[in-house]
């Protein structure tokens, strides 16, 4: 959760003592007046974190923090405040907006988190917004978009001599074959009885942890939110149920680190094999969602019997649970979906974003309509990785 009110206090006072210079007088008066806890360098509450660093001017090279350390913090606003002679400058350096990592990087892998970053690895500008503190508001609504799993893949092919552990998918002449033939199993699907088993299935699903979904629809980072509501439906075990508890006992629950796979729930039929993505709309909140990696879907969808499908679960102001089984050429989906290639690293063919607007309007007012030919255009702009 972004609390605004509190970090604009933290940002005049913070102002108020320029010229200071020293940062460990600027850091011990910061965590006195907001009653920070400390954790080595990192000071931290509930709002936010902050690292202070010395410098003799804005731009500098200076080491700020490991981005193991990172993780612990990544979804608060992480501040790093640099303390010049006459200036303290702030900037947001979570994971979205950190260009690569610097010290030790030749170890860094996508399985193994190694290395640290530097001030200067830190973007001063995203997607054309200032990395300032009057749009720290804008930025982390902006981070919240995005996982710290893909932010990581991002920053290990960024960093020099790293090979990314993602690839473009490359299709055979075969495989382009059944990726078009796609389109015809997808409707098929919709209109078949296995459509109607998966729906029945996953309603089930949500049905007898309706309480617990509704409790996690009140957590405001975008990110968590998303993944417990998924693993409260395809989740099992120990596991789920210790985030039932802390859901019930409003404590933090532990951290969840979902599959970075595809599809959130597979299941297979004599004649489909399925994966399907659970995306969760608070119908009451604005968002554009993220929606699938377009390699690794064209990837699935070069498998034969492979169908795509996307399961909406809404919530209303009312607290009421609505959800929706469709595919991913469905007709008020499609008009919805758009490729970005913003946060894609380079040899990717980008991700796609669903219209809030969109989602809610196949909730409420379902069409069971593919349009061939428009899912026909769309899915040939998914393979040349054309983006809009």
């Amino acid at each position: 959760m972004y609390n605004a009110e509190i970090i604009e206090k933290l940002v005049r006072f913070i102002q108020e003592k320029d010229g200071i210079r020293d940062k460990g007088i600027l850091s011990k008066l910061v965590q006195n007046q907001f009653r920070l806890e400390k954790n080595r360098s990192v000071f931290f509450n509930e709002w936010f974190a902050i690292r202070f660093c010395r410098s003799e001017k804005r731009y500098c090279s200076n080491t700020v923090l490991s981005l193991s350390a990172l993780t612990m913090y990544d979804m608060l606003p992480m501040i790093i405040c640099l303390v010049t002679p006459y200036k303290n400058y702030l900037m947001l350096a979570n994971s979205t907006f950190l260009k690569k990592i610097s010290q030790t990087s030749q170890n860094l892998r996508t399985d193994k988190i190694r290395g640290s970053f530097n001030s200067n690895n830190i973007m001063r500008e995203s997607g054309g917004i200032q990395n300032t503190p009057e749009n720290f508001e804008a930025l982390f609504a902006l981070h919240q978009k995005h996982t710290f799993s893909e932010n990581l893949a991002r920053l290990v092919e960024a960093t020099s001599q790293i090979e990314p552990k993602g690839k473009k998918f490359i299709p055979s002449e075969e495989e382009i074959e059944c990726i078009n033939g796609s389109i015809n199993r997808a409707i098929a699907f919709m209109g078949s009885e296995e459509y109607r088993v998966l729906d029945a299935d996953l309603k089930e699903r949500v049905k007898a942890v309706e309480e617990e979904i509704l409790l996690a629809a009140s957590i405001d980072n975008v990110n968590l939110r998303g993944r417990f509501i998924e693993f409260l439906i395809t989740g099992e075990g120990e596991a789920k149920e210790l985030l039932i508890r802390c859901l019930h006992g409003k404590k933090m629950p532990p951290k969840i680190f979902t599959a970075d796979k595809l599809g959130d729930y597979k299941r297979n039929f004599e004649h489909f094999k399925t994966e399907t993505d659970i995306k969760t709309k608070v119908l009451f909140l604005k968002s554009n969602p993220k929606g699938y990696n377009v390699d690794k879907v064209l990837s699935f969808l070069a498998e034969e019997k492979s169908v795509y499908l996307i399961f909406l679960v809404a919530i209303d102001l009312q607290g009421k649970i609505h959800t929706r089984l469709c595919s991913m050429y469905n007709r008020q989906i499609l008009e919805g979906t758009s490729v970005k290639h913003e946060w894609a690293g380079r040899d990717s063919r980008g991700v796609t974003q669903f219209q809030g607007k969109a989602l809610k309007s196949t909730i409420f007012s379902f069409e069971n309509e593919i349009d061939f030919e428009s899912a026909q255009i769309f899915l040939s702009k998914l393979i040349k990785g054309e983006e809009g």
